[in-house]
């Protein structure tokens, strides 16, 4: 079976060239990173279950996670400069094609009652933005040993100067739009 690596060298750069009317292959739109993010308000609260977040997003990327810390105080949030309020990983290279592989193959289809991520996320430089309300839908994440269930950011960075070149070079690699 081709990687998703491959796929995107065989089949969506010639698909992107005959598409927008490339003339290089190096024109073409590419994948340029993936970021998770898991913000955690209550965690100021309950520190304990900034570890719980970390683990979990570390196995669901198959990177180490980093924990993020407040860059002001607000009171209204009970907030404190520097204290620990989420964490995130980066995803480049081969991580990211193995994780964008097991996001479209494995976890989407596990959410219930799905019938395709809108199209409607990209920012306006071909980068798209969406959101899980459960992380339990990731394979690595065992049920019985979270304490909450956690949603998490997922956006995906790409090279691609509009919106309509990304969402075609998503499409291309997968993404389950809806129509």
């Amino acid at each position: 079976m081709a990687t998703l690596q491959e796929s995107y060298k065989n089949d969506s750069v010639p698909k992107l060239m005959s598409e927008f009317g490339y003339k290089s292959v190096m024109e073409a739109p590419k994948l340029t990173k993936i970021v998770l993010n898991m913000g955690l308000g209550e965690a100021v609260q309950n520190p304990k279950m900034m570890d719980g977040a970390v683990d979990e997003l570390s196995r669901i990327a198959g990177q180490k996670a980093v924990v993020t810390r407040a860059k002001k105080a607000i009171a209204g949030f009970k907030l404190r400069e520097g204290v620990p309020i989420g964490c995130r990983v980066t995803l480049r290279g081969d991580k990211m094609y193995d994780f964008l592989a097991k996001l479209v193959n494995i976890a989407l289809p596990r959410v219930r009652d799905f019938r395709g991520i809108s199209p409607k996320s990209f920012d306006g430089r071909g980068n798209y933005a969406m959101g899980v309300k459960e992380e339990i839908i990731f394979t690595e994440i065992d049920y019985d040993k979270i304490d909450k269930i956690k949603g998490l950011n997922i956006v995906i960075g790409t090279s691609a100067k509009t919106d309509a070149e990304g969402l075609f070079l998503l499409r291309t690699l997968g993404m389950p739009f809806r129509k």
